[in-house]
């Protein structure tokens, strides 16, 4: 994958393209309400950020906010390093999910292309982040995914992906770690609860999901 090169663009542009590309990701219209949210920013500065950004050739604004190609390049580049910066601080200096989800937030404006490279050739070309998000520009093949919810009772189901939704959470990464409700995790659902609860026995523990968690969380099921 060929990177938009490291600092060609001010921090906050990137910042913003990879909330939009993150949201889409997630299969929710992109808007400056939900944009605000993500970055924790006023209505008023994001309104003029987006203006910023259509003058730059970055986003096209219509009924939804969306990449241009220069943007979506913008964006998979940052998304690229935030992803890998995460999977080298837990796998190699043994992070917690919450904590190498911070830091990847201020890795991901500094990694040069011969850092990048370096860091994917020691970790043996991975495809996805820790939570299994796919890494752009990797050799990601998508699985057939659900959302846990729609899993009925007494099934079995595989942890595939913690969407970046979940990630953003305050707390969510912290207990899905703690719980072992982790990528490639085998588990089955005991049962859901009318308000939307999920209890589910997974790496030999019960656990308890809120609908927040089980309506988000993507797992494969077995035919």
């Amino acid at each position: 994958m060929a990177s938009v090169r490291t600092g060609a663009f001010h921090r906050s542009y990137e910042e913003y393209c990879e909330a939009i590309f993150e949201l889409n990701e997630d299969e929710l219209d992109v808007i400056q309400a939900r944009i605000a949210e993500r970055l924790s920013v006023s209505r008023p500065s994001v309104s003029e950020m987006i203006r910023r950004l259509e003058a730059e050739g970055l986003v096209e604004i219509g009924t939804y906010i969306t990449l241009t190609p220069k943007g979506r390049e913008l964006a998979e580049s940052v998304v690229r390093r935030h992803r890998l910066a995460e999977r080298f601080l837990t796998d190699v200096l043994d992070l917690s999910w919450s904590d190498a989800h911070v830091e990847a937030g201020k890795w991901e404006h500094v990694i040069s292309p011969v850092v990048e490279a370096a860091m994917v050739r020691m970790l043996g070309e991975p495809t996805t982040c820790p939570h299994g998000n796919p890494i752009p520009g990797s050799d990601y093949h998508a699985e057939n995914t659900r959302q846990l919810r729609s899993v009925e009772v007494g099934r079995q189901f595989t942890v595939t992906r913690i969407p970046e939704e979940l990630e953003f959470a305050p707390g969510m990464l912290d207990y899905l770690e703690q719980v072992e409700v982790l990528p490639g995790r085998t588990g089955t659902v005991r049962s859901s609860e009318p308000q939307g609860d999920m209890y589910i026995r997974i790496n030999g523990r019960d656990v308890q999901l809120d609908a927040f968690a089980s309506d988000r969380l993507l797992v494969t099921v077995a035919d």
